[in-house]
């Protein structure tokens, strides 16, 4: 017989009614994050054009959010592992609605980037907090079918963000897209306060890895913006960038070595310091590691798919802000479709890594379809690409977490979780940087390969041809819909060709996504919760409730057994495993 310290018993396992309630103001808090950032996607190219931007300024918009995004991922789930998750949870909504507010007032490109930047911040802890808070009271065998909720609302926000972006776009104008995720974060912070209630966790002192911070911002910082600026050096009306940005340069080797420096500095100051912001030690483990590999393929997809695919729906099919949400719903389709139903599927049978390989698979076609498509592509088939694309996300983009969940040390679950997220969105910051720049560069090229072709069609517009040349050569991003026929039918073209360029580059980045997945270790996913283990892990022996949890333990006592005869038996001993 066993003896439950009274300090560590398990508390009774809630309902699935229970779990819903709890789960209620953490899936409004994620369609929050999701629905302020999909309601300007399909708006982007029409807000850039009015505030003046460029093509590098459309990209940085994107990207400002992903990178801080991915710096603030581990920081946050660091903070899970040492404070209150709930308080950092609700701060993180705070954050993120706050700079979407103040992006709605923006005047230029650089105050819009800048907003953008802080509301990465809160949206790297809405996606880092909500993981680990479900991990606090869902077993990873029961998880499969909430986190097909979340892939649920996710796909929900996904779809109505750009349609409701769009309507608001054209019926209203594009600044109210900022502010219409204001009421629905005041429910959530609500919703929040009065349902989720986690367990109290034992106060210990904290120590932030500031150190850590400053120099992993640097790095990730110092990498992007040169990927962003190089190679865009050719000049002309089309390329504003200076002149010294080319590929081999001064300002590469100070970029890049700049990067490596602080990436270098960043390994030592974690391997000495007390509290990691990225315990180096996690990536012993197989499982994180390849998981790890395996996200930043589905980052770039994921984040790729969704950035250059409303640009091509508007600037290589000549569709409206309203049209391009209501064009990119079979991505959506097959997102929704897959998370839901594999969630369900894994919860059922607790199996994961068939639908994982089939998952990286999709990516694997998905990307390179997409990379084939013209401006006059039947749009069918286009739809078809989009949606093998979004299932392929959608079987692996949650449940990459969940593996990785699966095996961390309970008091490591915020630093885990977080660390894949933060190399899925690293990945996906990094991927939408060099396809902008690749997009950037190949519109430059085809613009000058095709410069007889714009000159006559200019000639053809009589007294309208000096506007569309004083248009063109602004520098900002065109709206290709409002161009006369004549100059339209260029321009779909060379950017539908730029942006199937840059699906290409996804491609072996989905390859390796494959080849991680396959060699995952095949670990069953266990039924007891991250408080259960760290209940178990703290007695010497404890009754949980499930049995899982007598299997986990280890016993430093004497424990007595009878005999058939109530005779005194035995004593067992058992030493404490290290």
């Amino acid at each position: 017989m066993s003896v439950t310290p009274p300090d560590t018993a398990a508390k009774p396992r809630m309902n699935h009614r229970q779990v819903l309630e709890a789960l209620s103001g953490l899936i409004l808090g994620m369609f929050v994050s999701m629905l302020a950032s999909t309601v300007v996607s399909t708006s982007l190219p029409v807000i850039i054009h009015d505030l003046g931007g460029n093509q590098t300024a459309f990209t940085w918009v994107v990207t400002a959010t992903l990178l801080t995004t991915a710096i603030s991922t581990p920081i946050w789930g660091k903070l899970a592992d040492l404070t209150n998750r709930k308080v950092l949870y609700q701060l993180a909504i705070v954050i993120f609605v706050l700079a979407t507010a103040a992006a709605g007032f923006a005047q230029n490109p650089e105050w819009l980037i800048a907003c953008r930047a802080v509301q990465g911040i809160g949206a790297g802890g809405l996606a880092a907090l909500s993981q680990v808070l479900m991990a606090d009271i869902i077993s990873p065998r029961e998880r499969g079918r909430y986190m097909g909720l979340f892939g649920g609302v996710m796909a929900l926000a996904t779809i109505g963000g750009p349609l409701l972006g769009g309507v608001i776009t054209d019926a209203w104008g594009w600044r109210w897209n900022f502010f219409v995720a204001l009421p629905v974060a005041i429910v959530a912070l609500i919703l929040v306060q009065a349902t989720l209630h986690v367990p109290a966790r034992p106060k210990k002192k904290t120590t932030i890895d500031y150190l850590g911070i400053v120099l992993l911002s640097v790095s990730v910082s110092l990498l992007l913006i040169w990927v962003t600026n190089a190679g865009t050096t050719k000049g002309g009306d089309w390329g504003d960038v200076a002149n010294n940005n080319d590929w081999w340069s001064l300002s590469t080797v100070l970029m890049v070595g700049g990067s490596l420096l602080a990436a270098i500095l960043f390994v030592i100051v974690e391997l000495r310091s007390k509290e990691p912001l990225i315990p180096l030690t996690l990536f012993r483990n197989r499982t994180f590691t390849l998981s790890v590999i395996a996200s930043i393929a589905t980052g770039i997809a994921m984040f790729g798919a969704s950035v250059f695919l409303s640009q091509y729906m508007q600037l290589a099919r000549g569709a409206t802000p309203t049209e391009a949400g209501l064009m990119t719903i079979p991505m959506i389709g097959g997102l929704l479709i897959s998370s839901i139903g594999v969630g369900a599927l894994v919860t059922k049978y607790g199996s994961w890594k068939p639908y994982l390989i089939v998952g990286s698979v999709l990516l694997v076609a998905g990307s390179f379809l997409l990379s084939t498509i013209h401006y006059d592509t039947d749009f069918f088939l286009v739809s078809v690409y989009m949606f093998l694309l979004g299932a392929g996300v959608g079987m692996t983009m949650q449940n990459l977490v969940l593996v990785v969940q699966n095996q961390a040390r309970p008091d490591q679950i915020g630093v885990a979780s977080s660390g894949v997220t933060f190399f899925r969105s690293l990945g996906g910051t990094i991927g939408v940087s060099v396809m902008g720049a690749a997009l950037s560069a190949r519109v430059i090229d085809l613009v000058a390969e095709r410069k007889d072709d714009i000159t006559a069609a200019l000639m053809s517009l009589g007294d309208k041809a000096q506007y569309w040349a004083d248009q063109l050569q602004s520098g900002a991003l065109p709206r290709v819909a409002d161009m006369p026929e004549a100059l339209r039918v260029i321009f779909e073209d060379i950017y539908a060709n730029g942006i199937s360029h840059s699906f290409l580059i996804a491609v072996p980045f989905a390859v390796i996504s494959l080849l991680a997945i396959v060699f995952l270790p095949n670990k069953p996913l266990t039924t007891m919760t991250t408080t259960e283990r760290l209940q178990a892990g703290e007695a010497d022996l404890v009754t949980v409730s499930v049995p899982e949890g007598m299997a986990t333990l280890t016993a430093t006592g004497a424990v007595r057994t009878m005999d058939a005869g109530d005779a005194p038996a035995s004593e067992t001993h058992s030493t404490r495993s290290s």
